[in-house]
């Protein structure tokens, strides 16, 4: 045996192995498993994949809500920490409000938009969450219809928007509801409209959302559209179409055009980025106004920047309007 140890070079072979052995685990231990990376998981998930309580608590995974981890250095956005609080979430709550109308794509004011808190709404007001980051909130059974959108359930879009009218302004209610009726894919009709602002009857924010209905149009592209439509016609002016069909005298059809005044043959078109941006874009605007102004079409262009000064606006459009026979 003392010969045995007496041999250096076997001792530090063996000894060189097991530091090497120990350097490996401690490597292995530091790192997340792929699946884990760069999203955040539930600690139930985490224990899933082999990670120790003791790992869990590394200085490198950050804590967005209890129970929860994510890689420090991951996508830390307003989309990530609904990723991430759906992963602890109970499968009786479900999103609601503003995060369900982040998660539908409808526009929102910036402040909520970029709002860090989540919402969560349940039918059984005892299961309400009480966590940090999350806004809780109770609806009564079978009053509220729920989907599944990207693997998160989530109050329907005509839903969400009646839950909205307690905590947005009217404007802000229009926009939103333009967007549920939109000219590409939308997302329901006016009759839904109608029928949810029904069913919601007695709730708060109904008042308001009655009076968004006055003002909601089908087929718009964009919450621009929107405001300078709403701009255009509290000024006393005619109200447009909405991304009507321009047809020549000689029955060819010259544009789609964002808010058409038909009788007058005045078009009211905004622009944005991508018009500057896209270059086939561009040069199929400068062939379509071409086309439009050939056939006597008088075709006013409006940018964001043009909006922070609606009286001009207001002055442009009022003078094509009379000079095409509009009488005040």
């Amino acid at each position: 045996m003392d010969g045995l140890w007496n041999q250096p070079n076997l001792w530090i072979t063996c000894t060189g192995s097991r530091v090497q052995g120990m350097l490996w685990s401690m490597k292995r231990a530091s790192q997340l498993p792929p699946e884990l990376q760069h999203r955040g998981f539930s600690t139930r998930e985490g224990l899933d994949f082999g990670l120790s309580a003791t790992r869990m608590r590394g200085a490198d995974l950050g804590h967005p809500f209890p129970g929860t981890r994510v890689q420090r250095g991951a996508p830390d956005n307003v989309e990530s920490r609904i990723e991430t609080y759906s992963k602890r979430m109970p499968t009786t709550h479900y999103f609601s409000h503003v995060t369900a109308a982040i998660i539908h794509g409808l526009p929102m004011p910036w402040g909520r938009q970029h709002s860090w808190d989540v919402h969560v709404c349940s039918d059984v007001a005892a299961t309400r969450p009480d966590v940090r980051g999350v806004i809780a909130h109770h609806a009564e059974p079978g009053s509220l219809r729920i989907q599944e959108v990207r693997g998160l359930h989530v109050t329907c879009p005509v839903d969400t928007w009646c839950q909205l009218s307690s905590m947005l302004g009217l404007d802000d209610l229009i926009r939103l509801g333009d967007a549920l009726v939109r000219r590409q894919h939308p997302l329901a009709e006016m009759r839904d409209l109608l029928a949810a602002v029904r069913r919601y009857s007695g709730h708060r924010g109904v008042k308001r959302l009655h009076e968004a209905l006055i003002w909601i149009r089908p087929g718009v592209d964009s919450p621009r559209e929107t405001d300078l439509r709403l701009l255009i016609v509290r000024a006393g002016l005619p109200e447009p179409e909405v991304n009507a069909i321009i047809m020549s005298r000689t029955g060819v059809k010259l544009a789609t055009g964002d808010l058409v005044f038909r009788r007058y043959r005045v078009l009211l078109e905004y622009d944005g980025g991508q018009h500057r941006t896209d270059e086939n874009q561009y040069h199929w605007d400068v062939d379509r106004l071409d086309a439009l102004m050939e056939n006597t079409w008088r075709v006013i262009r409006i940018n964001k920047s043009h909006l922070r000064n609606p009286s001009e606006v207001i002055r442009r459009v009022t003078a094509a309007l009379i000079t095409g026979g509009w009488h005040p």
